[in-house]
């Protein structure tokens, strides 16, 4: 039975099985419901506008794009979370898709029960990549030779660094804590001074940050 407070999703996928598909997943959970579907970004920016749903999922490749339907959902209507659920593992499609405005990038065929816990993160202002991904971000991020003289991760203690490393990695701050020794507490700290320093909203932007000045130094 649906409340008042129920997870409102928007689903826009080009390929209606699978959109169907994961519109009966999600509406069989308690406390979702799934207000609309969609086949396009124009859809995608007719769904926003007009039901206004706590979260759309977007496909990155639909008629007319999903990266650009979801610049224009964060534009017009920031308060809405978007959750890209894609195939595309293509680190430019991770970094587009953030950049866009995108609180998560997650693959298609994630376990039903793992979806909706992203769905419920994402809903309570966490931003999610999956792990795989996320740790690509930072494949460069090593020692601090390895980046431009100045950069900003050069403001970064080297326990900083091993934090942002494992965050990359898809570690949450307790599993970071038990890894390093450390207390959550102090590893909350550590994150508190990692995103200030780098000048970032959350641990995703940090890592592409990161992941930025490891390819200009490749450039160089």
């Amino acid at each position: 039975m649906l409340t008042s407070d129920a997870l409102q999703v928007a689903i826009v996928d080009d390929h209606p099985l699978l959109r169907e598909g994961v519109a009966a997943t999600l509406a069989a959970q308690p406390g979702i419901e799934v207000v609309a579907q969609g086949a396009s970004a124009a859809d995608a920016v007719r769904i926003a506008a007009e039901r206004l749903p706590d979260i759309v999922l977007l496909d990155v490749s639909m008629p007319g794009g999903g990266l650009a339907a979801a610049r224009e959902i964060a534009a017009t209507a920031p308060v809405i979370k978007i959750v890209m659920l894609t195939v595309s593992e293509d680190e430019e499609d991770v970094e587009a898709a953030l950049r866009a405005g995108a609180r998560a990038y997650v693959l298609k065929g994630i376990a039903a029960r793992e979806l909706v816990g992203i769905l419920r993160a994402v809903a309570a202002g966490e931003v999610y990549v999956t792990p795989s991904l996320a740790s690509s971000l930072l494949v460069e991020m090593a020692a601090p030779g390895r980046h431009p003289a100045g950069g900003p991760l050069q403001t970064l203690t080297e326990r900083e660094r091993q934090i942002l490393e494992r965050v990359a990695d898809g570690d949450s701050n307790k599993e970071i804590a038990a890894l390093l020794g450390l207390s959550e507490k102090t590893v909350k700290h550590h994150m508190t001074n990692i995103l200030q320093k780098l000048q970032v909203r959350n641990r995703v932007e940090a890592a592409i940050l990161a992941h930025d000045a490891g390819a200009r130094e490749r450039d160089r």
